[in-house]
């Protein structure tokens, strides 16, 4: 073949290779995706969206391959393109991987823990392995010995890890964070410290906290390890939602329970959050000084239902006790005065 025919016929296994993946996509993946909406899970939709744009340009790839091999260029000019066009692939692939698993870990996250988004400090953890292995794998094709380099790295990583000692303690502290799930994003907390609100992300140096009031509050992930954290979320989203209520002492303490289970079942039918299949019931716990004490237990579905919740209870047990004749009595005190008197001065001489 002369070179003119040889750089047409690579060129045509160039633009039949670039037209079979732009079939392969256009046909191909189309009818995939069809069948993956008909399966349960969502991580095959996933991987066949994900191949979009790197199917075509993988294909061009191997069309330029066999391409350069049909013009049989000297070894000098060869080498180096294949070496090019092989590193383009590793690269492509190691990108491709790397975004994949992200985001197929982040699908199962709400599967398996019942929160939202995976973190951002595994994401980036995730992504960083990927590309770093992708990128040995590339200097290893490209006859670059990787072993100085890890070597290297081992030496400059332990002067960097002396340097930047409070940082890798939140990077780990973080990682930790994320694969006990003791807390986890979407999760509503409360640290010992006092602070409150539900977990917006985990990132490498920090996790971010948004109060009820709307503020954010960041929180440095080994400080968040090392602290008393009470989890609102967990085992369950749903949670009791107790209110203390109090009775005069000449109520009917059996009528008194009725109404208010009767009240708290029309709040957990009507009230948004609320568990409308919870069966509220109410615990006597204590003779105050003016009044007997008893709890109301309802249920919430999240943590931030429960104020609503109380709130229309209140309202609605108040006006239903009325309504019933059901007195929910003022504090009183009592004040003996002849006590806080001074003693008379005959008293105080028989004392002696």
């Amino acid at each position: 073949m002369t070179p003119l025919e040889r750089a047409l016929a690579a060129t045509g296994v160039t633009l039949v290779a670039g037209l079979v993946g732009w079939l392969i996509q256009g046909l191909a993946l189309a009818r995939l995706a069809r069948l993956t909406e008909r399966t349960a899970w969502s991580g095959d939709d996933l991987l066949v969206a994900s191949l979009r744009g790197f199917l075509p340009f993988w294909c061009v790839l191997a069309g330029l391959s066999v391409g350069l091999q049909l013009l049989a260029l000297p070894v000098a000019v060869s080498s180096p393109a294949r070496k090019v066009l092989l590193s383009l692939a590793i690269l492509s692939a190691s990108w491709w991987a790397a975004g994949t698993l992200a985001q197929l870990l982040a699908l199962g996250a709400p599967r398996v823990t019942g929160a939202p988004p995976l973190p951002g400090v595994a994401r980036y953890t995730v992504k960083a392995a990927v590309l770093g292995i992708g990128g040995l794998v590339l200097l290893s094709t490209l006859g670059i010995s990787v072993t100085p380099i890890l070597t290297t790295l081992g030496v400059g990583g332990l002067a960097v890890a002396l340097g930047l000692q409070d940082t890798l303690a939140n990077l780990f502290a973080g990682m930790h964070i994320t694969l006990a799930r003791n807390v986890r994003v979407g999760d509503f907390i409360r640290l010992e410290s006092g602070e409150e609100g539900l977990i917006e992300d985990i990132g490498w140096r920090a996790a971010r906290v948004r109060t009820l009031p709307n503020n954010l509050v960041v929180i440095p992930n080994n400080r968040l390890a090392q602290s008393v954290v009470t989890n609102y979320s967990a085992p369950s989203r749903d949670l009791a939602v107790l209110v203390d209520v109090g009775v005069h002492y000449a109520s009917d303490l059996a009528h008194v329970e009725r109404v208010a289970c009767e009240v708290g079942r029309e709040i957990m039918r009507a009230v948004p959050g609320g568990v409308p299949d919870f069966e509220p019931f109410v615990r006597y716990g204590r003779f105050d000084d003016s009044s007997i004490a008893l709890t109301v237990i309802l249920r919430a579905r999240e943590f931030t239902d429960k104020f609503l919740i109380k709130h229309e209870f209140i309202k609605a047990v108040q006006r239903r006790f009325a309504d019933e004749g059901i007195v929910i009595p003022f504090p009183i005190r009592a004040l003996n005065l002849t006590q806080e008197s001074p003693p008379p001065a005959n008293a105080t001489d028989r004392a002696r």
